[in-house]
């Protein structure tokens, strides 16, 4: 017997299966486009210092 592996959605925390769940790790769609959607919106960040601006070239 083959035990079907789950994880918790990272979005929603229920259930999702693994296995043949084309929006793994989450739980459904719309889970998967709200995530989207918050890295989209800037809304997850990766901890550091921020870059420094860059200047433009003079075109000379």
């Amino acid at each position: 017997m083959c035990a079907v592996m789950t994880v918790k959605c990272p979005h929603c925390r229920k259930e999702a299966s693994l296995q043949d769940n084309p929006y793994r790790p989450f739980c459904s769609k719309r889970c998967k486009m709200i995530d989207l959607g918050t890295w989209a919106n800037e809304g997850y960040r990766i901890p550091g210092e921020k870059a420094p601006e860059e200047e433009p070239e003079d075109e000379e």
